[in-house]
This record gives structure tokens, C-alpha cells and sequence, in this order.
């Protein structure tokens, strides 16, 4: 196995592009920090009846952004998802807003999302179920996937939406799903087209019988082959074949068998580079 970390540091790189603020104008809901807008976003912000002093634009009722996110979807401000999330000031602490999928990164603001590892340990050594992302997929279609991940739509749980994703994705019955086990909270802050996606990944690993084969149910997925760990290893090290933030959940999963060397140096670097920006910081 190659000695060089440099195809794992490229992918943490490539999804921590943002620097907060970085020109932006600091987003509050209320009294409390949320999140982050573009200068230019701000003629429509004040339109809404948002109040703006010096670099900080406030929505002083948040119970009034999951229309005003309606309305700009309509004005044509962003592309809706036709999907609620909800809006946290404190991953820790209830959810204080509801809005588009969409405008998440319109305005900087924390999503969440699940990503199960399926795992089958094989006389030959551990494998990996991965899933092929439909080419109708609006983010990066005909990727490489994990055998379930979604993010986590308005009123539901972390466990209800593993479930959820896991029989709408994989066809995976709950009693099955039951028995992941949480692994990691991944966080990165990324700028894209769209915005700033500031993304907490909720991990979890199921290990699966070896006669058990998913099948796709919501369309999502093209197919799901079961590969070596080696081999997603190899891929994730020389290529871009996966979803660019499933690279970092593939990372935690090699750092956690050993196959990357978690006390070296370079494994303490690619750990910490999984925790990212993920709460907003003042100028």
C-alpha cells in the first residue's frame, strides 16, 4: 500500500474552500449568529424586510424565513428543492427555522445529512457496498455513492432519516438498519455555485449478512456493486470517481481500520481536517 497521503489531503482541501467570512456579510436569525450571505444577495435581503448595520443582516423574526425563502424561489433567486430543512444557530441546541434545501447556501446556513457505510467481512477481507448515483441526479450525477446517505429533511431525526433513506435508496428493512452504529460527525464548509454549503455529516456503519443484496427503490440509484475496501481505497487515493463529500466519509472509515495509520502524523492532519468550519465565527 502506497506510503503517500497526498490523494486523501486533496479531497479534505477540496471540500474546505470556503474562509469565513471571506468578503461575506455575517447572517442572523434574531439575536443569534446562522450564517453567511454574499454582499450582492443583500438589495433582495433588504426587500424581504431584513435589517442590515455595518457587516451583519438580521431576519428578526425567523419564523419568517421559510417564506421569504418561498418567495425568492419564486422570484427566481434559487432553484427550489421543494424540500424543508431546518435551520440551526446550534447543531446542540433545536432547530430554530425552517426553509428550502435550495437556499441553504444562499445564506450560508448549517445542513445536516446521514451516510451509512455498508460493510460485508469476506473470507478475503472486508468489502464495501457502493452505489452508482442516477444520471438524473442534479449534484454530481453518475458518481460513485454510499449504500445510503440523504439529508435530513424539517422535523426528522438522525435515526428517522437513516431509516427513511435506507429503504427509499437500498430497499434495507428497519430491523436491519437498526443495528448501525454511529462512527463520526463530518464537517467541511465549501464554496459552490449555489453558495456556501457548511454540511455536519452524521456517519454510521452497518455490517451487513453476505447473502444480503440492496436494490435500488427510489431511483436514485442506478446499481450497487460490492467492491474490496482495498479497492475503494485505491479509488478515493486516485481518483474523483465518488461524491466529492463521501471521499471524507470513506476517509474516516480507512482511518478506523487501520488501512491509513490514525497516530502517524499525516493521520492525526486528515483527522482533524474531518472536523472542518462548521459553526459561524465573528469578523
Amino acid at each position: 500500500m502506497s506510503h503517500s497521503l497526498d490523494g486523501f489531503f486533496r479531497h479534505i482541501t477540496a471540500c474546505n474552500t470556503a474562509v469565513l467570512p471571506g468578503g461575506r456579510l455575517e447572517f442572523r436569525l434574531g439575536h443569534q449568529p446562522a450564517g453567511w450571505v454574499q454582499p450582492d444577495l443583500l438589495p433582495v435581503l433588504l426587500r424581504h424586510g431584513m435589517t442590515v448595520a455595518g457587516r451583519t443582516v438580521t431576519l428578526a423574526d425567523p419564523a419568517r424565513l421559510e417564506q421569504i425563502g418561498a418567495d425568492m424561489a419564486a422570484e427566481g433567486v434559487y432553484r427550489s428543492h421543494h424540500e424543508l430543512f431546518d435551520v440551526w444557530t446550534d447543531m446542540a441546541a433545536p432547530p430554530v427555522a425552517r426553509i428550502d434545501r435550495g437556499a441553504l447556501p444562499l445564506f450560508g446556513l448549517m445542513a445536516a445529512g446521514v451516510h451509512l457505510n455498508g460493510i460485508v467481512r469476506r473470507a478475503d477481507g472486508l468489502h464495501l457496498w457502493v452505489a452508482r448515483r442516477a444520471m438524473t441526479k442534479r449534484l454530481d450525477p453518475g458518481k460513485l455513492d454510499h449504500l445510503v446517505a440523504g439529508g435530513i429533511p424539517a422535523g426528522h431525526t438522525v435515526i428517522q432519516t437513516l431509516i427513511k433513506e435506507a429503504a427509499e435508496e437500498a430497499s434495507l428493512p428497519e430491523e436491519l438498519v437498526r443495528n448501525a452504529r454511529p462512527t463520526a460527525d463530518i464537517c467541511y464548509a465549501l464554496d459552490r455555485p449555489e453558495g456556501l454549503r457548511r454540511d455536519v455529516l452524521h456517519c454510521f456503519e452497518l455490517e451487513l449478512p453476505p447473502d444480503f443484496v440492496p436494490v435500488p427503490a427510489d431511483g436514485e440509484v442506478e446499481e450497487f456493486r460490492l467492491i474490496p475496501l482495498r479497492e475503494a481505497y485505491e479509488l478515493v487515493r486516485d481518483t474523483d470517481a465518488f461524491k466529492f463529500n463521501v471521499n471524507l466519509v470513506l476517509i474516516d472509515l480507512f482511518l478506523r481500520t487501520g488501512m491509513i495509520d490514525a497516530s502517524s502524523p499525516d493521520g492525526q492532519r486528515l483527522r482533524r481536517g474531518l472536523t472542518g468550519w462548521h459553526t459561524p465565527h465573528p469578523t
